[in-house]
């Protein structure tokens, strides 16, 4: 009796009854899938396959020394399956959403970006995308191959284009933000590459935010049964206005050790690279910062109680205030302190009295070298020149500002929850951005070890650099 109230009621909605009538439907999207409408039904039973299983490989060159101590490069090819979807035609083009962690392969193997089979080290040569069968689909001539548009690798999203008219989805772009605890997802994916599979479950949690490794978005949690190779799947709610499915976010990862606790990107930070194939704009962690920020950083240093010491990507830095307003900063070598001698020194001059929103300028640099440190001066360097020491002293600014801030954040983070979670996040921001400077810090680094041959000048202490003239 109960199951023919419900499938009576829910015609009755998408008849014109209010949604709140309908059982399991007392807010934007429905607990339970019964309430999909009739026409919903129909459309989903005669609707082309718009999930597909996406094969992807990889090879990877890995590089070692024989018993006969030459070199040796060995080719390894990995292997792995996703989920992509059909969203949109495109002419005779079909664009596909899916993971980015599905649709690229690390350039290089290492701890953070691990590929299976394959060991730390070894650099990415070749690699391929294509719509197959399943993991069983060894029959190549009718596999789809698939070109990347845009990745996102912070949301953990791609886009991806087949040239052939592939399935779409039948249902409009629905609204994560509205999702609550309790209401039913449906997942239509290909889980371990197996087999199609619908999965249906219950958001458990409507929001987590999503900061590891590379990825900064925001997500949902599902309990629906699900596995790799179901990664980029699209996740569903059925709307209590119109009794349709809406897809509200993109499957994407699973917490280890548990059967049924999923992560889906929520489908509100995507709309925008699905409809535009553009990546959103950042803000850049190494934008020029303002006067203020120039204060505040001042302010900081002047009241550390020990060396201001603080990191820029994988190389220990300093900043120093000097009597005439300047900033002094100095990056070392990777064997700090054995080596105390850095390996560039740049001042941060105040900024003129005409331009006050402007955080500082350019000053003299000094190479780091075995007898000290010569001056270089800016006009004597070509455009390289300038703009590595632009870039390295844009990336100084940035790294000082954050771990002070860090810093004053961690002082007060037991004086509340809020507090405490601020910090973290800053911690947290704080370390993707310094993964994210590693080759470009040591580039800068390389690159003033290369100036150093060229300057002939007496060498000065880091000391009487930071006396001032």
């Amino acid at each position: 009796m109960r199951v023919e109230i419900i499938g009576i009621a829910c015609v009755a909605c998408w008849a014109g009854v209010a949604s709140a009538d309908v059982p399991y439907c007392n807010g934007a999207y429905a607990e339970d899938m019964s309430a999909m409408s009739p026409r919903a039904h129909e459309i989903e039973q005669q609707a082309a396959t718009y999930a597909f299983a996406v094969r992807t490989s990889a090879t990877y060159e890995c590089v070692s020394y024989g018993s006969d101590g030459e070199l040796h490069k060995r080719p390894i090819a990995a292997l792995a399956y996703g989920t992509a979807f059909g969203y949109r035609r495109d002419g005779n083009d079909t664009l596909l959403v899916t993971n980015e962690h599905v649709a690229e392969w690390p350039a290089v193997t290492d701890a953070d970006h691990p590929v299976d089979g394959v060991p730390a080290g070894c650099k990415r040569i070749a690699d391929a995308l294509a719509i197959v069968d399943d993991d069983h689909d060894d029959y190549a001539p009718d596999d789809v191959p698939l070109a990347r548009v845009v990745a996102d690798p912070a949301l953990d999203v791609a886009i991806l284009r087949a040239h052939a008219p592939l399935g779409v989805l039948p249902w409009r772009v629905g609204k994560s933000a509205a999702l609550v605890a309790r209401d039913a997802v449906e997942v239509k994916g290909f889980p371990l590459g197996e087999f199609r599979a619908t999965n249906v479950g219950k958001v458990i949690s409507a929001y987590a935010h999503d900061d590891q490794g590379d990825w900064n978005h925001d997500d949902f949690v599902v309990d629906a049964l699900l596995t790799s190779g179901g990664s980029g799947s699209p996740v569903l709610a059925i709307s209590c206005q119109t009794g349709e499915p809406e897809l509200v976010g993109i499957f994407h990862a699973r917490f280890t050790g548990a059967s049924a606790l999923n992560v889906v990107v929520a489908i509100d930070q995507v709309r925008d690279l699905m409809a535009t194939l553009k990546r959103a704009p950042r803000p850049d962690p190494v934008s020029e910062p303002d006067t203020a920020a120039r204060t505040r950083l001042a302010d900081a240093v002047r009241a550390a109680p020990g060396a201001p010491f603080f990191a820029v990507g994988s190389l220990p830095a300093s900043v120093r205030m000097r009597a005439d307003g300047a900033l002094v900063f100095a990056l070392y070598s990777a064997d700090f302190p054995r080596t105390a001698t850095p390996v560039l020194v740049i001042e941060d001059l105040a900024p003129p009295a005409d331009e006050p929103k402007l955080f500082g300028k350019l000053g003299a640099a000094y190479i780091g070298a075995a007898t000290g440190l010569r001056l270089y001066a800016p006009d004597d360097g070509d455009a390289e020149s300038h703009a590595t020491l632009a870039r390295a002293l844009a990336l100084l600014r940035a790294d000082a500002l954050a771990a002070f801030d860090g810093r004053a954040a961690a002082a007060t983070a037991g004086s509340s929850r809020d507090a405490f979670e601020r910090a973290a996040r800053g911690q947290r921001a704080l370390a993707r951005m310094l993964d994210g400077q590693r080759d470009s810090v040591q580039a800068i680094a390389e690159y003033a070890g290369k100036l150093a041959g060229r300057l002939a000048v007496k060498p000065v202490t880091l000391a009487q650099v930071e006396a001032g003239p």
